[in-house]
């Protein structure tokens, strides 16, 4: 038992990861109707920006305080995502309204080369460590219940706690706020929005904004348990099936996917990676979204499309 409550904790502490950078890809679906590839490489800018500032700063202001260090370098890195949103908008969606969605999904494969390009050069293509306390030794809870106790990740419970109270925010921002209520009206209809008074260009630029803000938070997170490397730009493939198993147009769809995800990988290859021979945690995820396409293709959560002849 204390085995497998270990399995499954873990699965939950990756599958909050799996739904921070899911819920990128929502956002910006939501208020704009663009399918975002680029959400990797913008989790790997955002990653690349927090390690190389964290690492510069002490020695061009000369002090040597880690948290200091990691705050402003958090800001900066913020500051560089909500730039990117900015000419994101101004330079390429604004000239793109109305386009078809293939036409869309092009242009965000090409933001995808070109901040991949930027972060190169700014910022190199060494693997950087991203220090932000996080402790990476386990602990062992409720050895009165379990012989030997239970194994906890702290660096894992620490993840998801952030990973939690980001989407906590973003779920007040949205339903509380003039501004996520904008949000959603303009997910809901483009033309609608704008008859009342909404300016669409404006909703964009703050979607992308906070889509960059997950972004950050979410580069952070697996910079710190993995080191920031090229690589780390494909953790958007492992949020495919999150979005495709949740829905893509749902929020509490893209958390939910995510944590089936990460608690069915994690469960597979322990119980059944000895039957199907290794490696089922890679490709598991996948296989269960190709399920819930044959059967349900908008997602648990998902709105079902109508069209009316």
């Amino acid at each position: 038992m204390a085995f497998f409550l270990e399995t499954l904790l873990g699965g939950l502490m990756a599958g909050m990861l799996y739904s921070l950078v899911a819920l990128g890809f929502v956002l910006i679906f939501k208020a704009s109707g663009v399918f975002n590839f680029a959400q990797g490489a913008m989790v790997l800018f955002a990653a690349l920006a927090m390690a190389r500032f964290s690492e510069w700063l002490p020695q061009w202001l000369g002090f040597d305080n880690l948290l200091l260090a990691n705050v402003l370098a958090f800001l900066i890195a913020g500051i560089l995502m909500f730039g990117i949103a900015w000419l994101v908008e101004r330079l390429v969606l604004r000239h793109l309204v109305n386009q078809d969605g293939a036409t869309l999904l092009m242009a965000t494969l090409g933001i995808t080369y070109f901040i991949d390009g930027l972060g190169q050069s700014l910022f190199g293509s060494d693997i950087y460590q991203i220090n932000i306390g996080m402790p990476k030794e386990p602990v062992f809870l409720l050895d009165s219940v379990f012989e030997g106790g239970l194994m906890v990740n702290l660096e894992d419970v620490y993840a998801a706690i952030i990973a939690a109270s980001l989407v906590i925010l973003l779920t007040i921002f949205f339903n509380k706020t003039i501004t996520g209520r904008a949000l959603r009206a303009v997910a809901d209809d483009h033309q609608a929005a704008q008859s009342v008074g909404i300016p669409l260009n404006h909703i964009w630029v703050v979607v992308w904004c906070v889509a960059g803000l997950v972004a950050l938070v979410a580069g952070m997170i697996w910079g710190s348990k993995m080191g920031v490397q090229f690589s780390l730009s494909t953790v958007a493939l492992r949020a495919l099936p999150v979005i495709i198993l949740g829905g893509l147009t749902s929020v509490p769809g893209a958390i939910i996917g995510g944590l089936i995800i990460g608690v069915g990988e994690k469960l597979s290859e322990v119980f059944l990676g000895g039957y199907v021979g290794g490696g089922i945690e890679i490709w598991f995820a996948y296989m269960l979204a190709l399920v819930v396409l044959m059967f349900r293709p908008q997602g648990l959560f998902g709105e079902k499309i109508i069209d009316r002849v």
